[in-house]
C-alpha cells in the first residue's frame, strides 16, 4: 500500500522541483562587487542624474602663484625715538594712533646734565673770545720784534683747541635740540624738548612722566605710512616663476570675504631663503590710485594677507567646474569606464584644481589619462554620492 503512494507522489515533487528550478533561473544573478572608486548607474539613473560626458579642453589660462605676508613699509618708515642724552620725562602729550608732522615735539626730558653742557659751551666761547685777544697781542709783538715767538705759537695753539672744543659742544647742543647760537648766560635751561625725526603715525609710547632714561631705551615708535608695500613670502618650488612688474591681487582676511581683492605690482624679489620655512621674501608696491585709494586708506602695517601672484598665461588642460568634486587640497573627477544596454561603469580619479577662468578649471592630474577619456563633465557630485552609498558612506 505504502509504495503505490509513494508512486502517486512521485509526479508531483516531480513537477515542484521544476517549478523551483524555473524561478531560480528566472532570478537575475547580484552583479559583481566594484572596486572603491567605481560606481554603476542604470539607464533610468542616467536620465535622472542628468549625466554629460565629454572630453578635457585646453585654453590659455593665467598661471598665479600662491603666497602670504603683511602689509609693511620701509625701514626707513619705521623709527625708534630715543633720547641722545639720559633724563626725565617732563612732559608727554604724545598719545599711541596719534599723527604727528615732522619736528613735532614729542617729549621735554630734564636733566641736570642739560644745564652743564649748557655751561660748558657758553664758557668754551668766552675763553675763544680771550684766546683770540692773546693771539693778536702776541702777533703784534711778534711782528715788532718784541715777544717771543714760542708764545705766539702757544696762543695759536690753545684757540684752535678751544675752538674745536666749541665746535664739539655745539654739535652736542643740536642733537638734544638746542641751538647753541642761540644760548646766553640768561638763556640756559635745565629741559630739551625731543622732536618727531619724520612725519606718522605713533604706534606705541613705551614711557611715562617722571621716568628716567637713558640714551638705549625707546620712548616712542612712529610709522609713516606713505610707502605701504606688500612683504609676501614665495615658497621655494615657485620663486622662479615671480619677476618684478608681475601684477599682484591680494585681499585683508580681516576685512571679510566679501572685500574686493586690491592690486600690487612685484618691485623686488628676495635672493636669499629663509632659513626657517624655505620662503623667499617678495616685495610688492600698492595701487593707492583709482578704485584702490579709498580701500588702501584703511590698510595698517602688520595686517595679515592672502595673495596671488599673476606669472603669466599658458595652455592648460580644464574641466568644467560642474565635473569636479571638492576634497580639500586634493579634488576628484569620473570617467567612464564602460557602458552597455543596462547602463555605464565610472570610476573616480584624483586631480588638483589651480586657475578658473570663466567656469573652467585648470586641472593637474595625479592619476594618468589620456585626452580621448570620456569624462562626466557634469553631474559628477550625483556620482560621488552614489559611490559614496556603495561605501558605506565612507571615503
Amino acid at each position: 500500500m505504502k509504495s503505490v503512494t509513494c508512486l502517486a507522489l512521485l509526479p508531483f515533487l516531480i513537477a515542484c522541483g521544476k517549478n523551483a528550478d524555473e524561478k531560480t533561473a528566472d532570478k537575475p544573478a547580484p552583479p559583481p562587487p566594484r572596486a572603491p572608486d567605481e560606481v554603476f548607474l542604470n539607464k533610468a539613473q542616467l536620465r535622472a542624474a542628468g549625466i554629460e560626458l565629454g572630453t578635457f579642453t585646453r585654453r590659455d589660462l593665467g598661471t598665479e602663484v600662491q603666497a602670504t605676508g603683511q602689509i609693511d613699509v620701509p625701514p626707513s618708515h619705521r623709527v625708534s625715538v630715543t633720547a641722545i642724552m639720559g633724563g626725565y620725562v617732563q612732559q608727554l602729550p604724545t598719545l599711541p594712533g596719534q599723527h604727528v608732522a615732522r619736528g613735532t615735539v614729542l617729549a621735554t626730558l630734564r636733566s641736570p646734565e642739560y644745564l652743564k653742557l649748557q655751561q660748558d659751551y657758553l664758557q668754551s666761547q668766552a675763553r675763544i673770545v680771550f684766546l683770540k685777544q692773546e693771539t693778536a697781542r702776541q702777533q703784534v709783538l711778534n711782528d715788532e720784534d718784541v715777544g717771543a715767538r714760542r708764545k705766539l705759537q702757544q696762543a695759536t695753539a690753545e684757540l684752535r683747541t678751544e675752538q674745536a672744543a666749541a665746535g664739539s659742544l655745539a654739535a652736542q647742543l643740536r642733537l638734544i635740540g638746542l641751538k647753541p647760537e642761540s644760548l646766553s648766560a640768561t638763556s640756559i635751561r635745565p629741559s630739551v624738548p625731543l622732536v618727531a625725526p619724520i612725519g606718522g603715525y605713533v604706534k606705541a609710547v613705551l614711557v611715562n612722566p617722571g621716568q628716567f632714561v637713558n640714551p638705549q631705551d625707546v620712548l616712542i615708535e612712529l610709522v609713516d605710512r606713505s610707502d605701504l608695500h606688500l612683504e609676501l613670502k614665495v615658497f621655494e618650488r615657485d620663486i622662479t616663476k615671480v619677476k618684478e612688474g608681475q601684477d599682484v591681487l591680494f585681499r585683508v582676511p580681516s576685512q571679510g570675504a566679501s572685500a574686493r581683492p586690491l592690486a600690487a605690482t612685484v618691485f623686488l624679489v628676495g635672493k636669499a631663503f629663509d632659513d626657517d620655512g624655505r620662503t623667499v621674501p617678495v616685495h610688492a608696491h600698492l595701487h593707492d590710485t583709482g578704485p584702490d585709494a579709498a580701500a588702501t586708506a584703511t590698510l595698517l602695517p602688520g595686517q595679515y594677507v592672502s595673495a596671488r601672484i599673476l606669472t603669466g598665461r599658458t595652455p592648460q588642460r580644464t574641466l568644467p567646474e560642474d565635473a569636479l568634486v571638492p576634497g580639500g587640497e586634493v579634488s576628484y573627477g569620473y570617467y567612464q569606464v564602460k557602458s552597455d544596454a543596462s547602463g555605464s561603469t565610472f570610476r573616480r580619479f584624483s586631480l588638483r584644481p589651480g586657475a578658473t577662468d570663466q567656469g573652467q578649471v585648470a586641472v593637474s592630474l595625479l592619476d594618468k589619462l589620456p585626452d580621448t577619456t570620456r569624462l562626466v563633465i557634469r553631474g559628477a557630485y550625483f556620482l560621488d554620492a552614489e559611490r559614496s552609498k556603495g561605501q558605506g558612506g565612507d571615503e
